[in-house]
């Protein structure tokens, strides 16, 4: 558990350099937000529906962004997240936006001793569980925190865009966890690759048959598992757009997922 800390601890101080800079990216858009505009897609708007009057708790939520859209549009979001950094933004963003969200700050792992529970969904997106050894006791989190009958959603890039290379080019990576953290150490940033960030980072490959398996160990009910093949984000190298908020890896259109969602949904009693 120590060495595990030591993963967390890295990877929060990564994640805390990363805010300032994420929210002075184009990529984010932070006016737009502002102004009104949903960071939201379309495939987590249309996939889970509608959100008014139910309780929603945003996992990894970065600077609250997503969780604030979810209150847009009625739900009564929390946010958690491990960095400070984030959390402090997402609230500050909270009150500018005159939107009303709760943000906690805490490894997604500890949740139920920091979040007001059950509640009605649990979402999580884009860029998540690879920041989590155990998927395991990521799903029993999940599991205690929801009501019965309710549903947790998430929307992820697909473990076939984690095995390549930084460039694309070639297979680098393992498709299965072993146990062992893949260790990088990287400038940039996918909002900004031109930042001046140099940290190491932790990460850990999940299978599909990981992450359903422990999904469904907990007694969860599979309502749907979609594949895509484009991403809404122009984050990787070598990105082509095929269609407006579409994209896909130059060389590989159509050839491989980008991107995959899931619903399921706790026993009613």
């Amino acid at each position: 558990m120590e060495q595990e800390q030591f993963y967390f601890n890295t990877n929060k101080q990564l994640w805390n350099n990363k805010v300032p800079v994420h929210l002075a990216s184009g990529f984010y858009n932070v006016p737009a937000f502002l102004e009104g505009q949903t960071s939201l897609n379309s495939i987590e708007l249309e996939e889970l529906g509608p959100v008014a009057g139910k309780s929603l708790l945003h996992l990894q939520c970065h600077f609250g962004m997503d969780t604030l859209s979810w209150a847009r549009l009625g739900a009564k979001a929390t946010g958690l997240d491990f960095s400070e950094a984030a959390i402090r933004e997402a609230r500050q963003l909270a009150h500018k936006t005159g939107q009303t969200a709760d943000f906690v700050c805490a490894n997604v792992y500890d949740a139920p001793g920091y979040v007001k529970g059950p509640f009605d969904i649990i979402f999580t997106s884009y860029g998540t569980i690879g920041w989590l050894p155990d998927l395991q006791r990521w799903a029993k989190v999940i599991r205690q925190l929801l009501k019965p009958g309710g549903c947790f959603y998430m929307a992820d890039f697909h473990p076939m865009v984690w095995l390549f290379d930084n460039a694309f080019t070639h297979i680098k990576y393992s498709y299965f966890n072993n146990g062992q953290p893949i260790e990088e150490q990287n400038e940039g940033t996918y909002a900004d690759p031109t930042a001046s960030l140099n940290d190491k980072e932790f990460g850990w490959n999940h299978s599909l048959s990981d992450l359903l398996n422990a999904l469904l160990q907990q007694g969860l009910q599979l309502s749907f598992f979609n594949e895509h093949n484009y991403s809404p984000y122009n984050c990787f190298a070598n990105m082509v757009a095929v269609s407006p908020g579409r994209w896909q890896i130059k060389g590989l259109e159509n050839k491989i997922p980008m991107l995959y969602s899931l619903k399921v949904v706790a026993p009613a009693s």
